[in-house]
């Protein structure tokens, strides 16, 4: 935390979350020292909002309707946050799951002050336990992002306030990818975002069994829909070419294989060549992706599950993607896709 005191009457810190159990322990704990703290709960049925009470923080209990997103909890932890103390100069965004390391805020507080133009800055966000699961092991990965210019960020890090207003904070619509469209519309604004190389926190995802992965990998679906949807003209990412590939890999590849499939069944020898030409794309795209991850540095094993999931989660993806479509065209409010329920052990 800050070694200056003064500093401190500029930040503020808001955590979000939903039955985290011990892990909202371990991140309100991290935040302590800086006095401007509110916590945003989404229903958790653990004990978390005693827990927060307990720990000094100002909680907010979101109610329902409308239905609980992680955009929704940081607009109203925001929202609280500035009107209790609205000459804040910045605010550090935190998932419940995570834990801010000693010495964060100085070094991002130090880069947003030296830099005007900085609508916000992360670092190097770890798995805390990437050992117990090749789904863990996936995220530390994916939570190591190139140092320097950046075109999104995750839940952890720290704002401007200046420059959340000038986009007026996050679309509370959005039940995933909430952080990705607002690193949009703040760039659109003209405000840069970086990447550090400090360490920025401690994340515990918790997936230890396939159908979490399943589920969090079928709401990145949606989230790819509905980036795609929002900002068409986005090509940096290119989330048009995202849905593209989704529809492709998880969608139409798969029904020419089951049409095959069931051609095989009717003709026999005729048709399992056939079969065998559908599926040889991806184990040799599995292949492809698993060499580029080994070559970016990761063990054989890791890179190895890497290709295969990221194929695999074509599937996931694309029933998240129909899911939003769906829920667009029929005018139904989206709702959460969960991957945790109360804390692992």
């Amino acid at each position: 935390m800050p070694k200056d005191a003064s500093l401190r009457v500029n930040v503020g810190v808001v955590v979000i979350g939903r039955n985290e159990g011990e892990r909202l322990a371990c991140c309100l704990a991290s935040v302590r020292a800086i006095p401007n703290r509110v916590y945003v709960d989404s229903g958790s049925t653990d004990g978390s909002v005693s827990l927060a009470r307990s720990e000094g923080v100002t909680v907010i209990e979101l109610p329902v309707p409308p239905n609980f997103t992680a955009a929704r909890a940081r607009n109203a932890g925001l929202a609280r946050l500035l009107a209790d103390q609205p000459t804040l100069e910045f605010v550090q965004t935190v998932d419940g799951d995570c834990e801010v390391q000693p010495g964060w805020i100085d070094a991002a507080l130090a880069t947003l002050r030296a830099d005007p133009g900085l609508a916000l800055v992360f670092g190097r966000l770890r798995e805390r336990h990437p050992e117990r699961s090749i789904y863990n092991a996936l995220c530390d990965d994916e939570w190591n992002t190139p140092i320097g210019e950046a075109v999104g960020c995750g839940g952890n890090a720290l704002f401007r306030v200046e420059a959340l207003r000038q986009v007026d904070f996050y679309n509370s619509r959005m039940i995933a990818g909430e952080d990705s469209e607002l690193s949009v519309r703040l760039r659109k604004r003209g405000w840069r975002l970086r990447s550090i190389p400090a360490e920025m926190g401690l994340h515990d995802a918790a997936i230890v069994r396939f159908g979490q992965w399943w589920m969090r990998t079928r709401r990145s679906g949606h989230c790819y829909g509905e980036m795609a949807y929002l900002h068409p003209d986005a090509r940096e990412p290119n989330w048009p070419r995202s849905v593209h590939s989704i529809i492709v890999w998880g969608g139409i590849m798969p029904g020419i294989f089951v049409f095959t499939l069931l051609l095989a069944l009717l003709m026999y020898r005729i048709w399992w060549f056939a079969v065998l030409l559908v599926l040889l794309p991806w184990p040799l795209r599995m292949w492809q992706l698993a060499r580029r991850q080994r070559r970016r540095g990761l063990t054989p094993r890791v890179a190895r599950a890497s290709g295969a999931l990221l194929m695999l989660g074509k599937l996931p993806q694309f029933l998240g993607l129909i899911g939003y479509y769906r829920d667009r065209l029929t005018g139904r409010a989206s709702r959460l896709i969960e991957h945790k329920g109360p804390e692992v052990a």
